[in-house]
C-alpha cells in the first residue's frame, strides 16, 4: 500500500500542535521543528505515526527523524496550501546558523568540501580500477604484462586518476566562493593559478631526486605551485569571497564589471603565493604529520581512539571536520587511513539495528529497526544513530562505541587506508580496490565487526521493555 504522506504530516501536527510550531523546515533525514513547548508534545505518540524513526531535541530543536526522500514528501505535504504554516517556514541556512562558533564552523567546512566530494569518489575509483588493471598478475591471465598496453592508454588512465588533485585548489576556491557569496568562477580562476604550470610544481619540489627547485621572491620567500594543498586554497578562498563582496559594495556599477574581478584575482594570487601559501603549506604539512602520528600509534591505540571518538563526533555534528582532514591526506599522500579507522562505525552501527530489530518482540521496533539499518548500510547513520542506538539507553549505544573502536584498532595494525572517501559501508570496499591485501582486510575486518556488535547486542543490550509483544 502506497504512503499515505499527508496523513503522517496532519498526525505529526495533530500530536506538535500547529500552534505549538514557531518556525518548520528539514534536512536530508528530518523534521525540524522550533516549538514554544517542548513539554506539551508526547514522544510516544510522535514515535507511533508511520514512517517516524525516532526524535530527539536538539539546539532549540524538536526533530523528527523520517529518513531520506520522506522527509521532503512530509514536508510538502504539510506546508503546502497551508498559509499559516507557509509563514513559519524557515531557511535551512538560517537555522545552520544557530549553535556555538565551533559547530558553525564545522559546518560551513562541510559546505565548502560536500560538494568537491564526487570528483574524488570517482577518482579513488579510477585509481582502484587502475591498480586492478596494470597489474601483472591478472594481466597474465590474458597472456600480456604492463609492459605491453599502448602509451595513450597509459596517458587516458593518468588524466583520470590524477586531474582532480591536481586542479584541488581550484575546485575548493570554486567552492569557497560559491559558500561565501562570491563570483565563483573568479574563486575557479585564483585556483588555477595556485596550480599554475608556469610554478615548479609542488610535488617535483618535494621529491629531492627531480632536481625541481622553488622560485625565490625578494630573496627569502620560496614560490611553488600548490598542488594537492587544501588549506592555501581554503583560506585564499574565503577571503578573495569576502573580499570581493566588500569591493562590489563601494565599486561604481560602471566599473565592477572589469575592475572587482581584476583586483581580486590580483590581490588574491600575489597573497596566496608570496604571503599566506608558504605559511599555511608549512602549517597544513604539520596536520598531516600530526594526524598520521596518531593514526600510527603502536599496537593500534591510534585506531581505536579514532574508531570511539568518531561515533560522538556525528553525534555533535563535528564529524565534518574529518572531512578537510581527510581531503588533505589524500592530496598530501594519495591515501586516507583516517576514514578506514572512521568506517568501522557504520558497521558497527547498522549491526546494533538489525540485532535489536531481529530479538525485539515489538513489530514497529522491528520494522524501524530493520529500516534504520538499512539506511545505515547505504551510508545514512541518522535513522539508526538517534532512532535505535541512542534511544534504547546506554548498552547498544557501549557495543556501537566498543565495535567501532576495536575494529579501527585492528585496522591500524593491519596498515589498511582507503584511497578515497565518501563511500559508507556496503560501497565502501570500492575504496581498496585497489590492492588485493587492502580489499580482503578492510573486507574481514568490517564483517568481523558486524556480526561481533551483532551478537553482543543480542546477547546482552537489547532493552526488556521491547521484549513485550504490542497488544
Amino acid at each position: 500500500m502506497a504512503t499515505n504522506y499527508q496523513k503522517i504530516g496532519e498526525d505529526i501536527l495533530t500530536v506538535v500542535g500547529k500552534d505549538n510550531i514557531q518556525s518548520i523546515t528539514h534536512c536530508a533525514t528530518r523534521l525540524r521543528l522550533e516549538v514554544k513547548d517542548r513539554e506539551a508534545i508526547d514522544d510516544k505518540e510522535i514515535e507511533k505515526i508511520d514512517q517516524v524513526k525516532g526524535v530527539f531535541f536538539n539546539a532549540g530543536q524538536y526533530q523528527i527523524i523520517l529518513g531520506t526522500g520522506t522527509v521532503n514528501k512530509v514536508y510538502e505535504a504539510i506546508t503546502q496550501n497551508d498559509k499559516e504554516l507557509e509563514n513559519k517556514v524557515a531557511d535551512l541556512e538560517e537555522v545552520k546558523k544557530e549553535g556555538n562558533p565551533i559547530k558553525r564552523g564545522v559546518r560551513t567546512l562541510a559546505d565548502i568540501f560536500i560538494p568537491i566530494i564526487p570528483g574524488i569518489v570517482a577518482t579513488g575509483l579510477f585509481l582502484g580500477l587502475k591498480g586492478v588493471v596494470l597489474n601483472d598478475t591478472v594481466l597474465g591471465f590474458f597472456g600480456t604484462s604492463s609492459a605491453g598496453i599502448p602509451e595513450y592508454i597509459l596517458v587516458l588512465m593518468s588524466v583520470l586518476t590524477d586531474t582532480v588533485f591536481a586542479f584541488l585548489p581550484a575546485l575548493i576556491c570554486w567552492s569557497a566562493f560559491k559558500k561565501f557569496g562570491g563570483t565563483p568562477i573568479i574563486g575557479f580562476v585564483i585556483g588555477l593559478m595556485l596550480v599554475s604550470p608556469m610554478l615548479p610544481n609542488a610535488y617535483s619540489v618535494a621529491d629531492i631526486n627531480s632536481g625541481v627547485e622553488p622560485l625565490i621572491a625578494f630573496g627569502f620567500i620560496p614560490i611553488v605551485g600548490y598542488q594537492g594543498s587544501v588549506l592555501t586554497a581554503l583560506v585564499i578562498g574565503i577571503i578573495g569571497a569576502k573580499f570581493e563582496k566588500f569591493l562590489r559594495k563601494r565599486m561604481p556599477d560602471s566599473l565592477d564589471l572589469m575592475f572587482t574581478p581584476f583586483f581580486v584575482i590580483a590581490g588574491m594570487m600575489l597573497l596566496g603565493l608570496l604571503v599566506l601559501g608558504p605559511v599555511l603549506h608549512f602549517i597544513e604539512d604539520g596536520l598531516v604529520y600530526i594526524v598520521e602520528g596518531l593514526i600510527h600509534v603502536p599496537f593500534g591505540i591510534g585506531g581505536l581512539i579514532i574508531g570511539f571518538i568518531y561515533p560522538l563526533a556525528v553525534m555533535t555534528g563535528m564529524h565534518h571536520l574529518f572531512i578537510m582532514i581527510e581531503t588533505t591526506l589524500l592530496a598530501s599522500t594519495g591515501f586516507n587511513p583516517l576514514i578506514t579507522l572512521c568506517a568501522m562505525y557504520g558497521f558497527a552501527n547498522a549491526a546494533v539495528c538489525f540485532a535489536i530489530s531481529i530479538k525485539a518482540k515489538n513489530n514497529r521496533v522491528k520494522v524501524i529497526g530493520t529500516s534504520a539499518g538499512v539506511t545505515q548500510l547505504l551510508g545514512v547513520s541518522e535513522p539508526a544513530l538517534f532512532g535505535i542506538t541512542l534511544r534504547y539507553g546506554t548498552k547498544p549505544l557501549a557495543v556501537m562505541l566498543a565495535s567501532s573502536a576495536i575494529g579501527g584498532a585492528v585496522l591500524s595494525i593491519l596498515g589498511v587506508q582507503a584511497n578515497s572517501y565518501g563511500l559508507a559501508v556496503i560501497l565502501s570496499p570500492l575504496m581498496y580496490i585497489y590492492d588485493s591485501y587492502q580489499l580482503i582486510s578492510y573486507i574481514a575486518v568490517g564483517l568481523l565487526t558486524f556480526v561481533g556488535a551483532f551478537i553482543l547486542t543480542y546477547l546482552f543490550a537489547v532493552p526488556q521493555e521491547l521484549m513485550v509483544a504490542e497488544d
